[in-house]
C-alpha cells in the first residue's frame, strides 16, 4: 500500500472509532443539527491536521474542543432539542427538553452522556478532555437543576 493509500486508512479507522462519540457528545452540548455541523469541522479539521492530531494522546479530546470552537459559529437562538410529540408521551417527560436547554452546555454534556448514552465517567472524561471529578460535579449540578425545573423529588 502506498503512503497516500495508508495516511486515507488510518485516517478512515480513526473516523469509524472517533466519530460516534465524538458526534454524540457535541450533540449532547449543542443539540442535534449544531452538533452535526461541528462535528464534521472537527473531522475536517482533523484530516487537514492530520499529520499532528495522529500523534496527541487524546485526539478525541482535542476535536472535542476544536467542536465546541466550531458550535459557536452556530449558535442559534431557540431551542436546543425539539419538543416532545404526543405519540412519545409518556415515555418522555414533556418539560425535559426545555429544562435540558437550561443547563450548562458542559452540564448538559454530562447528564446526556452519563445518563442517556450511558458512558462510564472514564470514558466522558476522556473524551471531553477533563477529570473525571469534573465530569461528577457537572453531573451532579446538571441533575439537581434538572430535578428543580421538573419538580422531582430525591428520595434517600
Amino acid at each position: 500500500m502506498n503512503s497516500t493509500k495508508a495516511v486515507k486508512e488510518d485516517f478512515r479507522r480513526f473516523v469509524i472509532e472517533v466519530e460516534p462519540r465524538l458526534s454524540y457528545a457535541l450533540a449532547a452540548a449543542y443539540g442535534v443539527d449544531i452538533g452535526r455541523e461541528s462535528t464534521a469541522d472537527a473531522l475536517a479539521y482533523a484530516w487537514e491536521h492530520w499529520d499532528t492530531v495522529r500523534s496527541m494522546s487524546n485526539p478525541g479530546g482535542y476535536l472535542f474542543r476544536v467542536g465546541q470552537s466550531s458550535a459557536r459559529r452556530y449558535r442559534r437562538s431557540g431551542p436546543l432539542f425539539p419538543e416532545v410529540s404526543n405519540d412519545r408521551l409518556p415515555d418522555i417527560e414533556p418539560r425535559l427538553p426545555a429544562a435540558l436547554g437550561s443547563l450548562t452546555d458542559a452540564q448538559r454534556t454530562a447528564v446526556v452522556l452519563l445518563y442517556v448514552l450511558e458512558w462510564t465517567e472514564r470514558e466522558a472524561a476522556d473524551l471531553l478532555g477533563v477529570d473525571r471529578s469534573t465530569v461528577r460535579r457537572h453531573r451532579d449540578r446538571g441533575l439537581a437543576k434538572l430535578r428543580a425545573a421538573l419538580e422531582v423529588v430525591k428520595h434517600a
